[in-house]
């Protein structure tokens, strides 16, 4: 394996118990192989002495793990004789990678240059052989005294290349917060602007009601009519579900001409709220009988008393709906406010119980401006889920990152698939829940899938996305929660599949 192939940022546990095989004396013949190695040529017989001193000669069979994926490369390991493989699990099935089959070739150490330097890939031995396996610190140790600019050279490529990608994660991190802000006023505006004009239209309804009332007290009318009227007015009742609008403007039509035939002032005016209240025109022959102005043309004393009363009828109809609209859009707000609340869980405190449910809802709220309106959000949420000890903010960067990857995946159009559930195998401590985020559109290719949750890899220009690469969701289910992370992806079909467990080991 050629150097440089391993290396990353995912932390995790030492490599160095897990080799089970025979350890010999450095001394002998470990020198002479070194000798022929490429990795070695140009080091004098003494330097290859203090490496093969600081190392230990390891005999492998096949089968045998030498180093696994994610933990940390404390460890350089140099092939003498023999053929690793180097593994990843993609998906469900594992696959090679690469191979170290050649003498000389190496892998992991990364530690002796970066703290957070891991293996990418498990060492698993296909054919018998022997490995010099040098632990990092000794690694840095024998580097610094033979070459130490070399050495600063390679610590300033590590630092360099993190310093850069931080630099740029951050910065897609705050575009992102930037168009979730924008996207969140805009929602907050809608219904913001709905109850204002809402307001402004009420206020204008209660002084023409108050008007309404004026004049018809001052055309006359006992106090008898003014009770069978407000009785009426108590008979209509709006149409449940929605009008069809062409049978709204057909009504809405025949009461203006039911009162201009009439004489009733701005007949056209009152029509619109009287026909979307359930008023028609049997209706109005019965408030002009009330007042003694149903026939046509009358323009006796109960004729002035219609357009007051018309008026006021209006009033009445059309305030108890702005109220609504009113109630419906501050209702809006709130939710709005209490799904960011949930989202960030800044009022809360670090490690709590916490509803997937809830936090997966709250991030569709925080993305809706980003939904294109053909994509239908499918939910399959299980009804007997409980919840997880997590750090319920950490959760919803997760779920923020998978749903808008999908989203984009899709490409404006598709199935967005949300899917809890419990898991109730309790041999790895208590049961887990399941979550499952999944899309319909083109799906992974192979060699993408492979390096989906490697560290600085994404397939999104800068600026694209949420700035939280899948490296980092790994690290927040795996190493924060315990859990795993998957995917499984086919043309048609990606689905990411959470598992977090119920209770975390400190909380238990």
């Amino acid at each position: 394996m050629p150097p440089g192939d391993q290396g990353g940022d995912q932390p995790g546990g030492p490599a160095g118990g897990q080799v089970g095989g025979q350890a010999s004396d450095p001394a002998g013949g470990l020198v002479d192989d070194l000798r022929g190695l490429p990795i070695v040529a140009g080091l004098h017989d003494e330097q290859l002495r203090q490496l093969a001193a600081a190392g230990e000669e390891v005999h492998v069979s096949p089968g045998q793990e030498l180093f696994r994926h994610g933990e940390y490369a404390d460890a350089w390991w140099v092939l003498i004789d023999g053929t690793i493989d180097l593994v990843r699990r993609t998906d469900r099935e594992e696959t090679v990678v690469g191979r170290m089959d050649e003498p000389g070739r190496w892998a992991g150490g990364f530690r002796a240059f970066d703290p957070q330097g891991v293996y990418l890939a498990t060492g698993r031995v296909a054919t018998a052989g022997r490995v010099l396996r040098v632990p990092a610190g000794r690694l840095r140790s024998l580097c610094d005294a033979w070459f130490p600019l070399g050495t600063h050279l390679i610590q300033g490529v590590f630092g360099t290349a993190r310093t850069i990608e931080s630099t740029v994660r951050q910065r897609d991190a705050l575009v992102t917060l930037g168009t979730l802000a924008a996207g969140l006023a805009h929602e907050i505006n809608n219904p913001a602007a709905a109850a204002v004009r809402a307001t402004q239209s009420l206020q204008a309804v209660c002084a023409t009601l108050l008007s309404a009332l004026n004049r018809l007290a001052g055309a006359e009318i006992s106090a008898s009519q003014f009770l069978q009227l407000d009785e009426l007015r108590r008979e209509v009742v709006p149409p449940p579900g929605p009008v069809d609008p062409l049978d709204l403007s057909d009504r809405q039509e025949d009461l203006s001409s039911w009162m201009a035939a009439r004489g009733v002032d701005r007949g056209w005016a009152f029509a619109p709220a009287l026909a979307a209240a359930g008023a028609d025109t049997a209706w109005c022959d019965r408030v002009g009988d009330v007042l003694g102005a149903g026939g046509l043309g009358d323009g006796a004393h109960g004729g002035a008393a219609l357009a007051p009363a018309f008026e006021w009828f209006a009033s009445t109809f059309d305030a108890p709906r702005l109220l609504t609209e009113i109630g419906e859009s501050t209702r809006r707000i709130s939710e709005l406010v209490s799904a960011v609340r949930t989202y960030s869980h800044l009022d809360q405190a670090s490690m709590q119980n916490v509803d997937v449910t809830q936090g997966l809802e709250s991030t569709l709220v925080m993305l809706r401006h980003k939904m294109p309106a053909r994509v239908r959000v499918e939910r399959r949420y299980g009804a007997d889920v409980p919840t997880v000890d997590a750090h319920a903010g950490e959760l919803n960067q997760v779920w923020t990152n998978l749903i808008d990857n999908a989203v984009d995946a899709m490409n404006g159009a598709g199935t967005l698939r949300l899917t809890t559930s419990r898991d109730n195998d309790t041999s790895a401590g208590g049961g887990a829940v399941i979550v499952e985020i999944g899309d319909d559109g083109p799906g992974m290719p192979p060699e993408v899938a492979a390096r989906a949750f490697e560290a600085f890899f994404t397939t999104k220009d800068v600026g694209k996305g949420t700035g939280l690469g899948l490296d980092i969701a790994r690290r927040i289910v795996v190493e924060r929660h315990c859990g795993t992370i998957t995917i499984e992806s086919k043309p048609g079909d990606t689905m990411i599949r959470v598992r977090l467990p119920l209770r975390q080991p400190s909380a238990s």
